[in-house]
């Protein structure tokens, strides 16, 4: 491969996307002759264009909706994350042009929420329940990530418990009890809990809000919400009021998206408030965004 080292994200629609913004500002940082770009790719394309990469000298991409899922069957390698996950946001390549797949959704959550609460949770993080809003595919990175990171019991909420209650299996192995419950027991789950993670898109623009009674949440619970426009959601800013520390959703994209920059061009980058003030100008020119 000559030229700049090249890397993107694949989606359908993906001009929205803020990844080109993070990893530009990355490029620019580190000083790396490198692109990052946003590449449409409609879903019955996306086998071609994966297939593509090598020969047009990119190193890897990250993907978005729609192409999460499907990129599992067009890929060589799949690690244990992704495949728990059921999801690809990930792709490397290797010198042979060969497509290994991860997820790194988890690890994103996880590290945001060590970041911006480390103190708090640095007693209960493993020690107290964690309760999850939702049951969708944000919600099984959320159980594999506090699986992973030992939390003993994980709470899911949903307004559909059959589809909380397959996200147990996610958690096998890990010694951690997942358990699943309607939206009516929220309140009764949130009782001792010491981490309460808002996975649904309720509370984003242009979404419904998410009606959510805190007042048995210990005060010192820590509250994530990975909603991220706007960004102190309805749900953070009653929590704050009421003493609890928050955890906005920003910081779970920009976590997330280390692993992918430092396998393309070779450094390993720092998430802090220059990079989110960058990431936050670009979200505020746009409307709409996702990841």
């Amino acid at each position: 491969m000559t030229g700049k080292l090249k890397a993107g994200v694949m989606g359908w629609p993906v001009a929205h996307s803020l990844s080109p913004a993070l990893h530009g500002h990355w490029l620019a940082r580190y000083g790396i002759a490198g692109r990052y770009d946003a590449i449409p790719v409609r879903p019955e394309d996306l086998q071609a264009a994966l297939a593509g990469l090598h020969e047009q000298g990119f190193r890897g991409v990250n993907l978005t909706v729609p192409h999460k899922e499907a990129a599992l069957g067009f890929v060589d390698a799949i690690d244990d994350t992704a495949r728990r996950i059921g999801a690809v946001n990930t792709i490397i390549l290797g010198d042979d042009g060969s497509l290994s797949a991860t997820n790194t959704d988890a690890y994103g959550l996880i590290e945001n929420i060590r970041a911006l609460a480390a103190a708090a949770l640095a007693s209960r993080f493993n020690d107290r329940p964690a309760v999850i809003l939702g049951a969708g595919g944000a919600a099984r990175a959320a159980v594999v990530g506090l699986a992973d990171a030992g939390v003993a019991d994980i709470r899911i909420v949903n307004r559909t418990v059959a589809r909380a209650e397959a996200l147990a299996a996610l958690a096998d192995g890990s010694g951690a009890s997942v358990s699943a419950q309607g939206w009516g027991a929220a309140a009764e789950v949130l009782a001792d809990a010491g981490l309460l993670i808002n996975t649904s898109t309720l509370g984003m623009a242009g979404q419904p809000p998410l009606e959510l009674d805190l007042a048995r949440l210990p005060s010192d619970a820590v509250v994530n919400d990975i909603v991220y426009a706007p960004l102190e959601t309805d749900l953070l800013a009653a929590a704050r009021a009421r003493g609890n520390i928050v955890v906005d959703g920003l910081g779970m994209l920009l976590h997330q998206a280390r692993a992918g920059f430092r396998a393309w061009f070779g450094v390993d980058p720092a998430v802090d408030e220059e990079l989110r003030t960058a990431v936050l100008a670009a979200r505020d020119g746009r409307a709409g965004l996702k990841t």
